[in-house]
């Protein structure tokens, strides 16, 4: 039977400070998306005609899970699969811009990195409730800034998601309280750039720009 696990981080709780203090980066790993992870393992074990599928698998073509874990599933294998992409978009330190690629395509499609940050901001800060902020190639691969509610992931519109910033209160509320467009400005302070342009050249099949 398909058996998801929690992956580790790559760094330790507290390096994120202070944007992230350790005791929420704590709650939210080991806690939260555990949680995730526990559940759709739990709804899963019910279909053992599953076991062959893969995350994404079960996130793209979620119309054909059996409807009695399809909620479960969605919510659960959206909250792995956006918070394991998570920890891999967040670094301490590291670039503040994208590179290569990855900006070329950025300042064409929203004109300048300033732009693109103020819009995806803006999706961030404008998606009611819990949810996420999105940076996503399209059909066409094309960048697209979006936004989705609980934990759906871009994947179930037919989207690559790039970056993704969490707005689920559980990502800030200790040290931000309901400031959360404070929280998403510091979040760009810790964005691993060198990551999210190496998925765009993958995506995109492009050559890493000289």
């Amino acid at each position: 039977m398909t058996q998801f696990d929690l992956p580790e981080l790559e760094f330790s709780p507290d390096a994120l400070e202070p944007y992230i203090d350790k005791e929420t980066m704590v709650i939210h790993h080991d806690r939260h998306h555990q949680t995730y992870v526990s559940n759709l393992n739990a709804a899963l074990a019910k279909y053992p005609e599953l076991k062959k599928a893969s995350l994404t698998d079960l996130i793209i073509h979620l119309d054909k899970v059996p409807e009695e874990i399809r909620t479960a599933v969605r919510n659960n294998g959206g909250g792995h699969y956006n918070h394991s992409l998570l920890w891999k978009v967040l670094i301490p330190g590291g670039a503040h811009e994208p590179r290569g690629n990855l900006k070329k395509a950025i300042d064409s499609a929203f004109d300048s990195f300033e732009s693109f940050r103020d819009d995806l901001s803006a999706a961030a800060a404008g998606r009611f409730g819990s949810g996420w902020a999105w940076l996503t190639l399209d059909a066409r691969k094309k960048l697209t800034i979006g936004s989705t509610p609980n934990q759906d992931s871009p994947l179930m519109d037919g989207q690559t998601p790039l970056l993704g910033i969490d707005v689920w209160e559980h990502a800030y509320y200790l040290k931000y309280q309901n400031k959360r467009p404070e929280y998403i400005k510091n979040f760009f302070k810790m964005i691993n750039w060198d990551f999210v342009s190496d998925v765009y050249d993958k995506v995109t099949g492009r050559m890493v720009a000289e």
